[in-house]
């Protein structure tokens, strides 16, 4: 907040008509635990790395190691993460997994964080 204090109300009046709105629009608790489970999820920036790689090809862990100098150990455990949050999909062909976004929500999600942290 830039070394500005909270403002806060000089009186206490509460808005019935605001919470009766509030209350009937908040979400169950479980939902809203399971959104902040989500974005959990991007507050790792390997993960966000790896996902980056994936906005712009279908790749294989050997790929995404070299790609982000990190071992395949280190890459297959973000992976799991990933793919747990229903973030990232993955395919077989022959030997190799390659992964790749789960749908265009995760692009969606990213592209508006970052329009959020450049905003003045």
């Amino acid at each position: 907040m830039e070394g500005k204090d909270v403002e806060l109300c000089d009186s206490f009046e509460v808005h019935e008509n605001l919470l009766k709105i509030v209350n009937e629009t908040m979400p169950e608790e479980t939902e809203l635990y399971d959104l902040a489970e989500l974005f959990k999820v991007f507050g790792d920036s390997t993960r966000i790395r790896i996902l980056f790689v994936l906005f712009e090809a279908e790749v294989c862990v050997c790929d995404l190691a070299k790609a982000l100098n990190m071992t395949q150990s280190a890459i297959s455990h973000q992976l799991r993460i990933l793919k747990q949050s229903k973030l990232v999909k993955n395919r077989r062909e022959g030997k190799s997994i390659f992964y790749s976004l789960a749908d265009e929500h995760v692009r969606t999600i990213i592209a508006q964080g970052r329009e959020h942290i450049e905003e003045d």
